[in-house]
């Protein structure tokens, strides 16, 4: 069920306002209408005072009548105070089929709906707690939604695509269409309360300005942002961001990894300097048919996957069998060093020949 941004006047993509933006275009409309009324009773009530000769409290209730359509006040004596009733009733009637349009458009087009559904989703918001916040709801986004929701966790998209908030909306996500970066959308979003703000726009900008935003909202929130480009990560680090993930620069690694060692089926690092991989026992490989306490070295075995049961941090002389996978962990020359053990013999016949 989606929520909107405050009122706002700008406009979002396709020309669409936010359902606060249309209830404040509703609001500022009436008060067109009723400066319109007002101008025309202070116009007539002087207009009539004068050229009727009446009071001014006379020539307002008549003023009042007349673009009220009543017709309870006799007709004007002079030539200037008809011509005020003309442009009364002409501008009065006018001014009437505009407010009715106005009141109406505003029921037809389902803004009213729209209005109580985002208050009713907003009730909704303040009441989570320990919640994430995903800025930005592109394949990135998307994916992170999907994968909270998987872990059971609470968390609110921010986005300013009316296509995506369609989208949240058929799958009954927290939406709230808006730019993240600005301090009233993210308070909206619950920043006060959130565990943590994820920072997965298209554009490495906003998610430096979403950081921006959100460090100096909270100091203390966890705030993970996806970069890019190279140069994006040191200033998402610079802005304020816990974590930068860089999906472009992560997966081209993790794909030539397991382009170089079809042994590896999982890499997963785990800072700057260490990293955890999931290592095929290929058939007759070096690591083979030896204890893990022999060919270990440097990395950290710290799970071994046999068939259908798994084993965590087995005992030093556990022996290997081809099929096995094993979880390491370790810097890159210890993993390097595990990988060339557990290669097959194809492989290092074709790094012999390619040497």
């Amino acid at each position: 069920m989606p929520y909107t941004d405050p009122p706002s006047s700008r406009a979002l993509p396709h020309g669409r306002l936010t359902d606060g933006g249309q209830f404040a275009s509703f609001l500022r409309r009436i008060a067109l209408l009723s400066a319109m009324v007002g101008g025309l009773l202070a116009f007539g009530s002087v207009g009539w005072a004068i050229s009727e000769g009446v009071s001014l409290w006379y020539a307002f209730r008549w003023a009042l009548d007349t673009l009220a359509t009543v017709g309870g006040f006799p007709q004007p004596r002079s030539t200037t105070g008809q011509i005020i009733q003309v442009g009364l009733i002409g501008l009065g009637v006018g001014t009437l089929f505009y407010a009715f349009a106005t009141v109406t458009e505003f029921f037809v087009a389902g803004h009213l709906g729209e209005l109580l559904a985002a208050r009713r989703t907003q009730k909704m918001i303040d009441a989570l707690t320990d919640h994430h916040i995903i800025c930005g709801f592109g394949r990135v986004g998307r994916q992170v939604a999907r994968d909270l929701r998987a872990a059971g966790a609470g968390y609110v998209v921010v986005d300013p695509s009316a296509e995506n908030r369609e989208l949240a909306q058929e799958l009954h996500m927290h939406f709230i269409e808006g730019d993240a970066a600005q301090d009233a959308v993210l308070i909206k979003a619950g920043i006060e309360r959130a565990r943590s703000i994820i920072a997965c726009a298209d554009s490495d900008a906003e998610n430096i300005f979403i950081t921006l935003s959100a460090r100096e909202l909270r100091s203390d929130i966890v705030i993970v942002a996806r970069a890019a480009v190279e140069d994006s990560e040191k200033k998402l680090k610079r802005a304020g961001a816990d974590r930068v993930i860089s999906p472009y620069k992560s997966s081209g690694t993790e794909m030539a990894r397991l382009a170089l060692h079809p042994q590896l089926s999982g890499v997963f690092d785990v800072s700057d300097e260490y990293r955890m991989e999931e290592i095929l026992v290929g058939e007759g490989c070096d690591g083979a048919h030896q204890m893990i306490g022999d060919i270990r070295g440097g990395a950290m075995i710290v799970g071994l996957r046999r068939a259908s049961s798994f084993s965590p941090q087995p005992p030093a002389e556990t022996v290997l069998e081809p099929g096995d996978v094993v979880m390491a962990m370790g810097t890159s020359a210890a993993l390097e060093r595990l990988e060339s053990l557990f290669e097959g013999p194809a492989q290092r016949s074709g790094v012999r020949s390619a040497g």
